[in-house]
């Protein structure tokens, strides 16, 4: 099978979109050539940097039939258009009882370790994850990203599809025919009988070179990328807590009130799960604090596969 970048599977599935559906658009204030090259100016808008005026740009033009992408950028400047995503598109299927949808794909770059300092480095993903009515994808292969784009695209709700930075480059087999991915099915990306670890996009790639270094120590480690935190798939999660007894959620966000605290919520609060434990479950996150421009400090305040390890360690005890 071919094997292609993160980056160019995501251009890909757009291209696959807009040629598949005419009323597919795209909105952004920094525009990919090949679509606007493609499919031209009418469909493939170049913005002012005004994101809250092309959020609800977009908002209104898929409520009128069309089916808006619209790419913000960094994660950061999504903050702009909070009120047209949290207060409108969330908010408005709802509010019309169902007569109408308002398809509306919504991508923003998230995370550390690119030195882009405060404020274009965080992954706000938990705070969409309290709205009603956005759906939230954070996939993080070259397969997954293509895969759950163009489900995205298809969805009549709307849909933040949040891309680690460092993941563009990352290279990966994607097949050259059709394919979709469901949203809210969890993958378990490696099989394992002592211990779970839960590992949130770039984060998963962490998790699977320690599962490999745990290996060779005797430690089998299974590994499970969401995909898609809003729907979340909690069955598959559950079902391999169960069977190893063990538990550890990674993720590069904060610590507080994360996406890492939601699925070892659901999960603990399940007893028949909670029995099977032989363990307390560890969660491996970014610190409470604004990511440093320091690069020495960045590092310091995000998990690390050192970090990760430490809590496999500490949830498998002598094991170990």
């Amino acid at each position: 099978m071919r094997k292609i970048t993160y980056a160019q599977a995501t251009l890909e599935a757009l291209q696959e979109e807009f040629r598949r559906d005419k009323r597919v658009i795209h909105m952004s204030n920094d525009i990919p050539p090949e679509l606007r090259e493609e499919f031209g100016e009418e469909r493939v808008r170049l913005t002012p940097i005004a994101e809250s005026a092309f959020v609800g740009a977009a908002t209104g033009a898929a409520g009128s039939g069309f089916i808006s992408v619209v790419d913000l950028r960094m994660a950061t400047f999504g903050f702009v258009a909070m009120d047209q995503m949290v207060n409108q598109l969330a908010k408005i299927t709802y509010m019309f009882g169902g007569q109408a949808r308002f398809p509306v794909l919504l991508r923003m770059s998230i995370g550390a370790g690119i030195h882009m300092a405060a404020q274009h480095s965080i992954s706000p993903y938990a705070m969409y994850m309290n709205v009603p009515g956005l759906k939230i994808i954070t996939p993080a292969t070259p397969y997954d990203i293509k895969g759950l784009l163009k489900t995205a695209v298809r969805d009549p709700n709307p849909v933040i599809c949040f891309e680690h930075s460092l993941l563009a480059p990352l290279e990966g087999e994607v097949p050259d025919g059709e394919y979709t991915l469901p949203l809210g099915e969890a993958d378990v990306k490696r099989k394992g009988s002592d211990v779970t670890i839960v590992a949130i996009s770039k984060m998963l790639h962490d998790a699977l070179a320690v599962a490999g270094e745990m290996e060779k120590r005797g430690v089998s480690v299974e590994v499970i990328d969401p995909r898609s935190l809003v729907p979340l798939d909690i069955n598959t999660i559950k079902k391999s807590v169960a069977k190893t007894g063990r538990f550890v959620v990674v993720d590069e966000a904060c610590r507080t009130c994360g996406a890492a605290a939601e699925i070892l919520a659901r999960v603990t609060e399940d007893e028949d799960i909670f029995r099977k434990l032989k363990s307390t479950p560890r969660r491996v996150c970014g610190l409470d604090v604004p990511i440093p421009y320091s690069p020495p400090m960045e590092d310091y305040v995000i998990p690390d596969r050192a970090k990760i390890r430490a809590a496999v360690e500490k949830v498998v005890g002598s094991q170990a």
